[in-house]
């Protein structure tokens, strides 16, 4: 059975439409006569979706029950057995109810398609698993359902449901998305100006990205090898010279003029060993050209412009940017340059662009070592040309031009070819060449002319010399390039070995980056840093880079011990021996990155030690008179009642009773306090996440404060949270015994909750003399009081204490002013929305005012009384607040 076909709407947030243009889709398939119907939809009480539903068959859900509480999911097996052509199934990102067919509704999805059902689904930009951080940063929600991106990357169509973002908060305004008592406060948060515009951009990037891999795949199967100019690519070709800065940055210039434009820096390296760039300076140029928002690509290819050019038509690149020749006048002899050959061949679907800088014609620099084995074969046939076909073509010219230039003359320009192949092709054809010249003097210029027989005795000694002298240069320029040849090398080689010392020793190296400066420098496909714990046992990788590395030191085409029982293997090709030496000195290198890193594992680890032993005697000093407070307090009391000298009243028993009770409930709070600081301090915080509702703890959480201090204010229709209930008891409790302590007699304290999108937040108002901005962060370090707040009033730990076990929970605690005067403390907690609607058990985007980032239950907007799970609260403490 053929797999059946996916279609995605995507939008970049909440109410765009993507549910709506779904069901506009599954009504035009059904006017075609085409078998549609509705497996899932969640029109979140939206009039206008709810309409679009008439006229649709819909399958009707499978009934769950969970926690004693009834929902509702797609029925997989009904849509099944249903078979339809077409399903319509909203929200691909969605979490099923416990006890689901499949955990996740892309995996219901994916049963439909297997069986041959064409889907039509929908999904926000940041249910995008990759996406998470990215829409965190921007949102400040962390998202809790997602979808992995190859599922919404295999779609077979993806569409773009776009809305600028002020016409979504007009829709917002409007009441078209959410309820009006929801409205203000998603155009104030998740749904800001800059936020959807945030969202959209990724959004319509994303599409963007998955465009060009269809483009790239179509062209791929239907081999076009021309470029299609549907999107600004500038490739810049690099040589390692310092001119490479330069043409990046006007690259990035060309680029910024043309929206959506894309930069690709390439650097060419040949296959046959060291590369002549400075690596140094390629370093620089690769974090130039990222932090420009461009890519950095290393390619392997002898012939270098035709592998740009393979590069730029592989990328479908649309301009590449070159550097004028750093060559010299003199140098042009042994061809054309890159940049010439680049633009001559691009053709007429790809601008070159040569860009002028401050090395034009300053020369290339000296080459890496190469010897007649390694010259390379156009290097080696040019030289055999030099040295046998041009001077026979000389012969022949000077034997039929009027008038004898004369014997010497003409051993003057065989010995200059002599030179020449000796500078291309080495020694070798300098010698074929020494020998062929003397032979064509001997048979066409040494008299008796065309025989291989010389009657003067002169000219003997004339050719003999000429053959001699021919020798002698061929030898020394032949050695003269190899020893200028391995100069340019021992160069290379120390600035490498300086530049790779320095970095390392400075700690800008990490493991990575070095095994991939490995690979790069000697142009192999991958490397690995191999180890073992001794000879018997198996090698595993402390790092690699590159696709498939060896996993054993054998398996790889070079391998570099490194001690008994370590080694770096590169696989790609065979390296000469002369680049083992720069090899191993990477290779010794690698083992020193490895451990520093894990020296530098070690000294975190001390340091932390060391952090908690420095909190440990801080807590010690500081506590030294406030834990005396109440043990004098408790010691005074007790020595009176057991004093013999005085007859106590039963009043005054009762009261000094009373005040030993006030003094071990304090000071079991200041131990309770510093046996927390010291669990944070230490990481031995583990929270027990559970699904509970506020009002099964925050009531318990004000035993410690005084009666009527405080005004408690939860809704009913809160959703539950995950929390750990003691740390929630624990943070709770410290926030409003800080608020009490501070507020005005008379004035209480109002502790409220709401919900807002996936979160609930618990704000603790007073109306006290707050704080000022620059104290606001402080007052939550150990060991601070804010002001002159007495010793007596604690050690100053309390809102360190309850800051850190909101963040174990995922939570957070931040302060802001309290309008009129005071401080509001806000406890942000993750909400689990789903105990109170039993019709569906997701938050998708489409629902409270931030994208779903929880779990997967229903937002508040679809709360009713007749599905409350609170549990009752003890009328005494739950207290509506009055205005404020």
């Amino acid at each position: 059975m053929a797999r059946g076909k996916l279609r995605i709407y995507l939008g970049a947030a909440p109410g765009v439409g993507k549910t709506y243009a779904m069901l506009s889709e599954g009504h035009r398939r059904v006017e075609r006569g085409g078998d549609c119907v509705v497996g899932f939809v969640e029109h979140h009480g939206r009039p206008r979706t709810e309409v679009m539903l008439h006229g649709l068959e819909q399958v009707p859900r499978r009934e769950l029950t969970h926690r004693g509480a009834g929902f509702t999911e797609m029925d997989v097996d009904a849509l099944l057995a249903r078979g339809p052509a077409v399903a319509l199934v909203d929200e691909l990102a969605h979490t099923n109810v416990p006890g689901s067919r499949n955990a996740k509704r892309w995996q219901d999805v994916e049963e439909l398609l297997r069986a041959g059902i064409d889907v039509v689904s929908t999904v926000n930009i940041q249910h995008l698993e990759s996406l998470g951080d990215v829409v965190e940063s921007i949102t400040g929600v962390r998202q809790r359902e997602t979808v992995p991106d190859e599922v919404v990357r295999r779609a077979d169509q993806i569409e773009l449901v776009d809305m600028s973002p002020q016409a979504l908060r007009r829709r917002m305004a409007h009441g078209n998305i959410y309820k009006p008592d929801k409205v203000d406060a998603a155009l104030s948060n998740y749904f800001r100006p800059g936020n959807l515009t945030a969202l959209r951009e990724l959004a319509l990037l994303w599409v963007a990205d998955r465009a060009d891999e269809y483009l790239q795949q179509y062209r791929g199967e239907h081999d076009i090898r021309s470029t299609w100019q549907a999107r600004e690519r500038i490739v810049v070709g690099l040589t390692g010279g310092p001119e490479g800065r330069t043409l990046i940055r006007r690259a990035s210039r060309m680029a910024a003029k043309g929206s959506g434009s894309e930069i690709l820096a390439v650097y060419i390296a040949r296959s046959d060993g060291l590369t002549a760039a400075s690596p140094k300076e390629l370093a620089v140029q690769r974090t130039l050209v990222e932090d420009l928002g461009g890519t950095f690509h290393h390619v392997i290819g002898d012939n270098v412009p035709d592998a740009l050019l393979a590069f730029a038509r592989g990328v479908n690149a649309t301009q590449i940017v070159l550097g004028s020749s750093r060559r010299k006048t003199w140098q042009y002899v042994f061809g054309p340059g890159v940049g010439v050959t680049v633009a001559r061949e691009s053709g007429p679907d790809l601008d070159v662009h040569i860009v002028t800088h401050e090395e034009v014609a300053k020369g290339r620099g000296l080459p890496v070592v190469r010897t007649a084995a390694r010259l390379g074969r156009p290097r080696i046939v040019a030289g055999w040309v030099v040295g046998v076909l041009f001077p026979a073509l000389l012969a022949l010219v000077l034997a039929n031009i009027d008038g004898d230039p004369g014997l010497a003359n003409e051993m003057l320009l065989f010995l200059a070819l002599t030179v020449a192949a000796a500078l291309l092709g080495g020694l070798v054809p300098a010698l074929a060449s020494a020998a062929f010249g003397s032979l064509l003097l001997n048979y066409f210029f040494a008299p008796p002319v065309h025989r291989f027989t010389v009657s003067d005795p002169k000219n003997i000694v004339a050719i003999s010399v000429f053959f001699g002298v021919a020798v002698a240069v061929a030898s020394v320029v032949d050695v003269a390039a190899r020893r200028t040849q391995q100069a340019a090398r021992l160069r290379a080689e120390s600035e490498i070995l300086s530049f790779l010392a320095g970095s390392v020793l400075r700690g800008e190296t990490t493991l990575g980056a070095l095994l991939e400066r490995v690979r790069e420098t000697f142009a192999m496909e991958s490397v690995a840093l191999l180890e073992r714990e001794s000879d018997v046992e198996p090698w595993f990788p402390a790092g690699s880079v590159g696709p498939r590395p060896a996993s054993r030191p054998e398996d790889a085409d070079v391998d570099m011990p490194i001690g008994d029982h370590m080694a770096l293997a590169l696989s790609g090709r065979v390296l000469p021996a002369e680049d083992r030496r720069v090899l191993g000195a990477f290779a010794a290198q690698a083992a020193v990155v490895l451990d520093r890193q894990r020296l530098v594992g070690q000294a975190e680890e001390a340091r932390r030690m060391a952090e908690g032993n420095r909190i440990r005697t801080a807590l010690l000093a500081a506590v030294s008179h406030d834990l005396r407070t109440p043990l004098a307090s408790i010691k005074a009391s007790v020595s009176s009642l057991r004093s013999d000298d005085v007859e106590w009243s039963e009043e005054d028993r009762a009261e000094l009773l009373e005040g030993i009770e006030d003094g071990a409930d304090r000071l079991d709070h200041l131990v309770g306090n510093l046996l927390d600081m010291s669990r944070l301090q230490t990481g031995t915080v583990t929270p027990l996440i559970r699904e509970i509702d506020l009002d099964e703890v925050v009531p318990m959480a004000l035993g410690g404060v005084p009666e009527d201090s405080v005004v408690l204010d939860i809704p009913e229709t809160l959703p539950m949270v995950a929390v750990d209930p003691g740390l929630l008891e624990r943070s709770v409790a410290n926030v409003v015994e800080n608020a009490v302590k501070y507020s005005p007699a008379g004035e209480r304290v109002l502790v409220a909750a709401s919900f807002l999108g996936d979160r609930v937040e618990v704000r603790v108002v007073d109306r006290g003399p707050g704080v000022p901005d620059e104290a606001k962060d402080r007052i939550f370090a150990p060991f601070q009081r804010h002001g002159d707040s007495p010793r007596g009033a604690g050690v100053g730990l309390g809102l360190a204490v309850a800051r850190g076990f909101a963040e174990a929970m995922d939570g957070t605690l931040g302060v802001e002013d309290t309008p009129g005067g005071g401080l509001t403390m806000v406890l942000t907690l993750r909400a689990v929305t789903g105990e109170r609607d039993p019709s569906r058990v997701t938050v998708d985007g489409e629902v409270g005012t931030g994208p779903p980032a929880a779990a997967s239950y229903p937002p508040s907007e679809s709360f009713s009384p007749s599905h409350s799970f609170d549990r009752p609260v003890d009328p005494s403490v739950r207290q509506k607040a009055g205005p404020q």
